[in-house]
């Protein structure tokens, strides 16, 4: 068995992300405030599958998700989570999710679970690119630019992480230039995980918002710091193809194909370092311009 290092901020955040049963089928979470004020999607997204996957046998594994982000969390406050057990069938069992917060549902999943079984086997090759050993983390990026990051989230920004990300084609968000909308991105948990299945599945989930909307501005020359950008992620899907393990370097290859209407479409890919295709992921995000 893994042993799970106590006293860390991905000790934290596994915690967050397990949440509590308050009754059958309705759980409770803390929110986590990253310094803006408003929930983070990718936290949310984490928690409902982490309450779905509580209500299912442990031997059905998440196979996909399709979630809608409805209407803004309140960081400060904490988000009730209510499962629906539509399916409980031979091979597959679903799911449908509402977070409810002040009352009313901020966001809506469906999830899907499966048995484990045995097929067909093909996937797309990954891509070569450098890393992740001799790249240099978000995180000192992100000290070399500490002056150009708003003080009232400076202190949040530039602390330690729970997942290191590491990207091979980053950008300077203060000052973008026009590039290919493509992103590869290295990642892992800081420290090792338990061996439980259904955690690594929320954590990726958690992780996959990192950096994925943000991926459609890329041909544009523009970041989500600018003061007349408003991003937000509007729907996300997930399909979890093969098992991997949070706490070893994943691949996280972005592409956007497509940007219109002031939304920004944007798929994701996530490799093993062996080239194994774990997850790949879909997202469309709000990319408001308000500069003339």
């Amino acid at each position: 068995m893994s042993s799970f290092v106590e006293g860390n901020v991905l000790e934290e955040l596994l915690k967050l992300l397990k949440l509590e049963k308050i009754e059958e089928n309705i759980f409770r979470g803390q929110s986590q405030d990253l310094g803006f004020g408003t929930g983070f999607g990718g936290q949310v997204r984490g928690q409902a599958l982490s309450a779905a996957s509580q209500t299912v046998p442990e031997t059905r594994q998440a196979h996909s998700l399709h979630a809608y982000f409805l209407r803004q969390g309140d960081a400060t406050k904490p988000i009730v989570y209510d499962v629906d057990c539509i399916r409980d069938g031979k091979s597959f069992t679903t799911r449908r999710v509402r977070a409810i917060q002040k009352a009313r549902a901020i966001f809506s999943m469906s999830a899907s679970f499966q048995i484990q079984e045995t097929g067909f086997d093909h996937q797309d090759t990954a891509p070569e690119v450098s890393g992740p050993d001799g790249i240099e983390s978000e995180l000192e990026m992100s000290h070399r630019v500490a002056d150009r990051i708003p003080e009232k989230v400076r202190d949040r920004i530039l602390c330690e992480k729970p997942i290191e990300i590491r990207p091979v084609n980053p950008i300077n968000p203060f000052a973008p230039e026009k590039k290919k909308p493509v992103k590869y991105n290295w990642f892992k948990a800081i420290s090792q995980m338990p061996d439980d299945p259904a955690a690594h599945q929320y954590l990726l989930a958690y992780a996959s918002d990192f950096h994925l909307v943000g991926t459609s501005l890329y041909p544009h020359g523009h970041s989500f710091w600018e003061q007349d950008m408003q991003t937000a992620s509007l729907d996300h899907a997930m399909w979890f193809h093969r098992d991997f393990r949070m706490d070893d370097w994943l691949l996280y290859v972005m592409h956007s194909p497509n940007a219109s209407g002031a939304r920004g479409l944007s798929f994701g890919r996530v490799y093993t370092m062996d080239g194994k295709l774990v997850a790949s992921v879909a997202q469309e995000g709000l990319i408001r311009y308000y500069a003339s």
